[in-house]
């Protein structure tokens, strides 16, 4: 008999949860129909390169367009153009990128179907700023946000305001042509107006929302943002605009499609599973003690969940920075949850983000047990130390649990998949 190997199981949790959001599998069920004019298609995301391809090989019937992705990121279209930008900072080439999304969808007429195709990481790729703004501030806006701790609704609603692309505006620039947005969501909720900042999905946060939260975060911007904000001219685009009567929204994959297909994959290969929720959000090392404390409940006490059993949960959590070490959200999160696990014995974990990048590095995410914080130890590493540096890159380097698969192709959250027994 083969020997049990978590990580190989955990691996394969997390190729299923990623293969439900697959885009070649779901672009198919969600095509407009044609119309009388021209088919333009635009995007942005971390994998709206394999979205684009899987909309080429199914669409009976001309097109054009261009989408923005990460470096490394693309793939080969035949006839969409697939441009590269810097991610999760802004920089020059997300600028020409959103300019030439912009130039895609001008002059065209009622006749014609405008297909975005929009995910996660759409928001720094598309770099726009208004009038009187510059691509610094931008940049220094973006840098603030992620640095905040903000969650994601909240940082969406400040950059769709900073934005001459995003909240809708993209569909105002596309006017009157029709609008069909197919969006991969990874946002807690769903809600296809925060992905991306909504390029051409308007939401209901206003200008004075963004205000509130800039002072509720206490948000460091240049005096040129502030001033913007406090003008008419950062207000986007409402709901309600008659230029988007026609237009339609379809979330095609999200998080809680891919956890449910996790659980049945693990119950496939004989071990029960239960989904916390989709939707978790939160300081990242926080949200990883009380996941921690949850595994251990079920190791010691056999509550609230009988093991053996896999524990689920999805969702954003947020990091943030008191110092310049390496790492992601879904790292910080395992390093907090190995420290809450430490010398338990039946206990493995994989956090990881369903894009294959986890922050700056090249890694997903990490693999934990209850052995990780003895091995970072031996290796030279105090992982509490670590963690209170922001370096859990470092200490997951040195016990040998980094997880890279490489780019996935799609982004539909953070996967945390916990075997306990």
């Amino acid at each position: 008999m083969t020997a049990f190997d978590p990580r190989e199981f955990l691996t394969a949790i997390f190729e299923t949860a990623v293969a439900a959001a697959d885009p070649e599998k779901v672009v198919r069920s969600f095509l407009p129909a044609r119309p009388k004019g021209r088919t333009v298609v635009v995007g942005a995301g971390k994998g709206v390169a394999q979205l684009a391809r899987a909309f080429e090989r199914a669409w009976d019937g001309p097109l054009e367009g261009a989408v923005v992705t990460r470096y490394g990121y693309a793939v080969p279209c035949e006839r969409i153009r697939v441009l590269e930008a810097a991610h999760p900072v802004p920089d020059e080439a997300g600028l020409l990128a959103a300019r030439a999304l912009l130039d895609a969808v001008r002059g065209l007429t009622a006749d014609d179907l405008v297909v975005a195709l929009v995910c996660g990481g759409g928001s720094a790729l598309l770099p726009c700023p208004p009038a009187g703004l510059s691509l610094a501030d931008e940049i220094a806006v973006n840098e603030a946000l992620l640095a905040s701790g903000a969650p994601i609704a909240a940082m969406n609603a400040v950059r769709k305001h900073v934005s001459g692309i995003k909240g809708g505006r993209l569909a105002a620039a596309a006017s009157p042509a029709r609008i069909v947005s197919l969006v991969v969501s990874d946002i807690p909720g769903d809600n296809p107006a925060l992905v991306a900042s909504g390029p051409t999905v308007p939401d209901a946060a206003t200008r004075a929302d963004a205000l509130d939260i800039v002072r509720t975060w206490n948000l460091k911007l240049p005096p040129a943002v502030l001033r913007h904000l406090e003008t008419p001219a950062a207000d986007a685009p409402r709901a309600d605009d008659p230029r988007f009567a026609r237009n339609e929204t379809h979330v095609i994959a999200s998080a809680a499609v891919s956890l449910e297909a996790a659980a049945a994959e693990a119950k496939r290969r004989g071990v029960e599973a239960v989904i916390l929720s989709d939707a978790i959000e939160g300081e990242a090392r926080d949200v990883g003690s009380v996941h921690a404390a949850i595994a251990r409940e079920v190791a010691l006490r056999g509550r609230p969940f009988r093991k053996p059993v896999l524990i689920l949960s999805g969702g954003e959590t947020t990091v943030t920075l008191r110092a310049k070490g390496k790492g992601g959200r879904n790292s910080e999160f395992l390093l907090a949850f190995a420290i809450g696990i430490q010398g338990l014995e039946g206990i493995h974990a994989l956090a990881a983000d369903t894009d294959g990048i986890d922050g700056s590095e090249d890694n997903a995410g990490a693999f934990a047990d209850g052995t990780s914080v003895a091995r970072m130890r031996a290796a030279g590493v105090d992982a509490r130390a670590a963690l209170a540096g922001n370096d859990a890159w470092t200490a997951f380097q040195a016990a040998g649990g980094l997880f890279v698969p490489g780019p996935t192709g799609t982004n539909v959250n953070d996967l945390r998949a916990i075997l306990v027994g």
